[in-house]
């Protein structure tokens, strides 16, 4: 039983001397009959531990109480605490040493609490004791309930499935203590899902609890579980969850037509591959449990159908695989077989249904239909218009037999080459042929029966053209010999051979021989390679381009086929004069006439050294001569203005690219610190008095010359000297501006004479710029 319903001194009390002096503690929490007391030579110190239950407030509860044989009614002292939680947790009565317990204690958030107890005097705070260390430690009681902390759940299990086969495991959580009493002992139990699932009490494992659940019937189950604890016992906490089991599919349904038998009526005309009907047997299993596999299994040994599976939908579709002909069967019965693909849970074999398919074929205007699907025929190409190439044949294959009328799809013979007898299929041609135009010729040919124009049939012809030898050889290509006047005889000059349109069986043979004018010519003669080629020789050495540069050999040429066909080629042999390994030079009469010694390489190069040596002596008299024009006028009467005419019409205001002016800019004056510096002389000229001609006279001339010589000598009058800089030579520039209009000082006021101390170079310009006496004064 419990001594206290808040509280219980712990009876383990750890005890040692720290100081010399007698003192005594105590610590009481059921009252003076448990004090324990140790007098030594040192001071009192405590290793005590009070246990208390879970407090949830909001009255204080004691916790213990501190004593010391100093407290002998002496109200001179004073009991402390310090460490976790004085203060503010826990809180002392000084003057009796009671603790008592202030605010919720919870054991899940902090299980102890380490203080420290001492005695002080109340008047001067100094320490009576040494402090004494205790612990607090919080005994749990039941006041968390269980929790799911993953939940809610969800499980699956194989439909059909044995009584005792395990679903899933859920856990439970309870955050007291669970080595004090059975707060945290946990049963579970199900309040939702019986008949079909039960769980262990102890771990909380979740089993079937009824046979054959079947999925088809119901797929999703509800199951609530409870976990309750102090081991189920009435007062215990607890807690709930869900979990959603789901029953995964086997295949334990076999496949089921929806009908025992399916009747289609399917044209004769049908195309091979196209869909002539559907069956579909119908599967209540899920997934792969539910796909079949069709096959036809009696009723078509000829091998006309065949059936798929259409693997969005499960159908069976019927298909052909060769054609109908309603003339030779009328109709089909077929058996059907859908089968799983896989096998039932219970064993290997594999679930199948069967069903019976009727096919009734349904007659058809069928097109005519030729004996082959593609002809080969032979013409010779010397063959006369109007011969009989070779024939086709359609037939009506429908029961009417009606006939069939030919004719030549133009598409494929565009040139008209041959003509079809629309009755019989006869094909004769039509214009002259020739293979070494066209070797091969295809044309489609196409039947209609008469009186329906509608269905269409086809069929291919190639027409090959034999070969007749009409073409006759000649030069593989134009041959152009060239023959050194110190070669020697029988030395080969060319070689030749002859090529043929013709392609005869046996291949080509050619024969090669003069003209009979040439047979004993003195010049040259052929030598047979026998490969179809020959040899040109020279019969002697004294060949002579000043004698004759030319030669014609004409040579005939004759293959073997029947008849033989011949043709007579001319080959150019040119005279020329080659090195002393016989390295053709030169082919010219005009050679000659050049020194000996001398190639046209060498005279080439000699008239170009000649040509630039001209071209070097007219620059130098060219610079020589603008080297001694004088760079200024010395006459000073012959000062004037340069009228320069540009032809050149400019872009006005809007032409901004015709020359970039910022080449001739000073960098300085970017920013518009440079402005046009016109210089205002600073001499004022009183105008003068012209002079007036009589009356009855006046003299324009004298007139015009007075005002000129005043306008010349008027310092005053506009327009004013302005300075442009239109060549900037750099800041670095050590002699700087020699202008005058730079300076804002006036000609008077500047001296010029430093310009004759520099040398004759300046002479010039420093008698320009100087000045003497009687100018001054003027």
């Amino acid at each position: 039983t419990r001594l206290l319903n808040y509280f219980i001194l712990v009876l383990i009390i750890n005890y040692q001397s720290t100081q010399t002096g007698g003192s005594a503690a105590m610590a009481s929490g059921l009252g003076e009959g448990q004090r324990l007391l140790s007098r030594t030579k040192r001071g009192w110190v405590w290793n005590q531990m009070f246990v208390l239950e879970e407090f949830s407030g909001p009255d204080p509860i004691l916790v213990g109480r501190l004593h010391t044989d100093l407290d002998v009614g002496n109200k001179n002292i004073k009991y402390v605490l310090a460490g976790e939680g004085a203060g503010t947790i826990f809180a002392i009565n000084e003057l009796t040493g009671d603790i008592h317990a202030m605010k919720r204690l919870d054991r899940e958030e902090k299980a102890e609490y380490t203080l420290t107890a001492q005695v002080i005097n109340a008047d001067t705070d100094e320490p009576l004791e040494p402090p004494s260390e205790f612990i607090i430690k919080v005994q749990d009681i039941n006041d968390n309930p269980p929790q799911f902390l993953q939940g809610p759940y969800r499980a699956s299990v194989a439909e059909m499935s044995a009584v005792g086969t395990s679903v899933t495991t859920v856990t439970a959580t309870d955050a007291d203590d669970p080595v004090y009493g059975n707060s945290a002992k946990l049963v579970y139990s199900i309040l939702q899902g019986q008949p079909y699932f039960s769980v262990d009490p102890n771990s909380a494992t979740i089993k079937v609890a009824l046979n054959d659940m079947d999925r088809e019937m119901r797929d999703e189950y509800l199951v609530v579980i409870q976990a309750k604890d102090m081991g189920g016992h009435m007062g215990g906490l607890s807690g709930t969850t869900s979990l959603t089991v789901t029953l995964i599919d086997i295949n334990d349904n076999p496949p089921k037509f929806s009908k025992n038998l399916y009747e289609f009526v399917i044209p004769e005309d049908l195309p091979l591959g196209k869909m002539g009907g559907k069956v579909k047997a119908n599967d209540r299993d899920y997934g792969d449990n539910a796909k079949s596999t069709y096959s036809i299994i009696e009723g078509d040994d000829q091998g006309v159908f065949e059936i798929v599976t259409d693997t969005q939908t499960q159908e069976g579709i019927l298909k052909l695989k060769k054609p109908l002909d309603y003339e030779t069967k009328k109709a089909y019965t077929l058996k059907v077989e859908a089968t799983n693909i896989l096998p039932g849970h219970s064993s290997t074999a594999h679930f199948k249904d069967t069903a019976t398919v009727k096919i009734a074929v349904d007659d058809s205007d069928e097109p005519p239909v030729f004996s082959k699907s593609m002809y080969l025929l032979d013409v010779n190409e010397n063959a006369p218009i109007n011969t009989v190439i070779g024939t086709v044949n359609a037939r009506d294959p429908d029961s009417s037999k009606n006939t069939v009328r030919y004719f030549i799809d133009r598409h494929t013979d565009l040139e008209r080459q041959f003509n079809i007898n629309v009755d019989d299929g006869k094909i004769t041609l039509a214009k002259p042929l020739d293979r070494e135009t066209d070797m091969w010729h295809n044309i489609t040919v196409t039947a209609t029966e008469v009186g329906n124009h509608s269905p269409i049939s086809r069929a291919i012809v190639a027409i090959r053209v034999m070969d007749i030898n009409d073409n006759a050889p000649e030069f593989a290509t134009e041959y152009e010999a060239f023959l050194c006047e110190n070669g020697k005889p029988g030395q080969v000059i060319q070689t030749i051979s002859a090529v043929d349109k013709d392609d005869p069986v046996q291949g080509h043979y050619f024969n090669y021989r003069l003209v009979p004018e040439m047979l004993n010519n003195p010049n040259f003669t052929i030598k047979n390679n026998q490969d179809n080629s020959i040899s040109v020789l020279a019969k002697h050495d004294t060949f002579r381009r000043q004698k004759q540069e030319m030669y014609f050999l004409p040579i005939i040429v004759t293959d073997n086929g029947h008849p033989p066909m011949s043709s007579t080629n001319t080959l150019t042999i040119r005279v020329c004069g080659c090195s002393k390994d016989g390295i053709v030079q030169s082919c010219n009469v005009e050679a000659y006439v050049l020194p000996i010694g001398l190639s046209m390489g060498a005279l080439i190069a000699i008239l170009a050294c000649i040509i630039l040596l001209l071209v070097i002596v007219v620059l130098f008299v060219t610079l020589r001569r603008h080297k001694n024009e004088p760079l200024i006028i010395k006459d000073d009467e012959d000062v004037r203005e340069n009228i320069i005419r540009y032809d050149d019409e400019g872009g006005g205001e809007e032409d901004t690219e015709a020359f970039d002016i910022a080449t001739l800019q000073n960098p300085d004056g970017i920013n518009g610190y440079l402005p046009r510096k016109d210089i205002k002389p600073d001499l004022q000229f009183m105008p003068r008095a012209g002079q007036h001609s009589g009356p009855n006279g006046v003299d324009v001339d004298e007139f015009i010359n007075v005002r000129l010589h005043e306008a010349d000598n008027d310092p005053t009058a506009p327009p004013y000297d302005s300075i442009q800089i239109y060549g900037y030579e750099g800041r670095g520039s050590v002699a700087g501006s020699l202008s005058s209009l730079e300076t804002v000082s006036s000609d008077s006021d500047q001296n010029f004479d430093y310009l004759r101390e520099w040398g004759p170079r300046f002479r010039r310009l420093g008698e320009l710029y100087s000045v003497g006496e009687s100018d001054r004064e003027t």
